[in-house]
């Protein structure tokens, strides 16, 4: 089986990158540098020359405020370049494994979990192209895995904001009417890697949830962070979401129930601050970029 991924310089992508060499597979990578994939024919030219089997898609649009006002480009690279990438895969019979989000559910008020059959309601730009993207790989066999509050030892994130402003400031508001699950890149990336390597990705399909398990609110993952790195002089003190005013409305609940992968797939998810630990350590060795 050969895989390419996209978005590969990314935080999932990253860690794929990691996870490629201990795989029986051949792993392509591929960013913005090597591959335009909002260029359909650069997408199937890729696939023909590579002998293509599986997509692993890690490349997205992710700046939630910045869509708002960019809608055009959200759309280019969340759902018209999906639609490349699952056009080609349905011309070679291959499958596209793609990543979504929490925030195709924003418009609905939910205090208990969401399944993957909750009807969709995005009130956002960032989450319509998402849920767009959604609807464009669903053109090939496909696994699509929603997640939230994604995080990693790589590019930008909220734990490395908070891991900087918490060395730096005596004090900090931190939103606590926001409730969700922070998701460590790395456990998701393993997990999908392993569903590569022993063949479930060839006998399922359809939409899963992912995250760690565990719930939070911003202002409980930022104390978190602060605890676990030992940042103790900073005070972090819980705030409303309207004392900072966003362009888009974001989910006050958005915690995915993942009772479906776990029976479809047979694995078991660490809690949030157990992965939040591993990723910190690996912070602290030098593991970032």
């Amino acid at each position: 089986m050969n895989i390419l991924v996209t978005g590969a310089n990314g935080q999932l992508g990253r860690h794929f990158r990691l996870l490629a060499p201990r795989s029986r597979r051949k792993w392509f990578f591929t960013d913005i540098e090597e591959l335009d994939i909002t260029d359909r024919v650069a997408v199937e030219a890729c696939v023909r020359e590579h002998g293509i089997d599986l997509i692993v898609n890690c490349a997205a649009y992710t700046n939630v405020d910045g869509a708002e006002s960019n809608e055009a480009k959200a759309l280019r690279l969340n759902a018209d370049a999906v639609g490349y990438m699952a056009d080609a895969m349905l011309s070679v019979g291959g499958i596209l494994i793609h990543f979504s989000t929490d925030y195709v559910f924003g418009g609905n008020v939910h205090n208990t979990p969401y399944s993957e059959y909750e009807p969709t309601n995005p009130t956002g730009a960032y989450g319509r192209t998402k849920l767009a993207g959604e609807q464009a790989a669903e053109r090939c066999r496909h696994l699509i895995f929603r997640t939230s509050w994604l995080y990693s030892e790589y590019g930008k994130n909220f734990v490395l904001t908070m891991l900087s402003l918490t060395s730096e400031r005596p004090a900090l508001s931190v939103v606590f009417d926001q409730v969700g699950t922070p998701t460590y890149a790395g456990d998701l990336a393993a997990a999908v890697a392993s569903l590569i390597e022993n063949g479930d990705c060839l006998k399922h399909e359809g939409i899963f949830n992912y995250t760690n398990e565990g719930v939070c609110s911003w202002y409980d993952f930022a104390h978190e962070i602060a605890r676990q790195s030992g940042h103790k002089e900073c005070r972090i003190e819980p705030c409303h979401s309207n004392e900072y005013p966003s362009p888009v409305k974001r989910p006050p609940y958005s915690v995915l129930d993942k009772t479906r992968f776990k029976t479809t797939f047979r694995q078991t998810i660490p809690h949030w601050t157990e992965s939040l630990h591993v990723c910190l350590g690996n912070i602290a060795q030098g593991m970032t970029v």
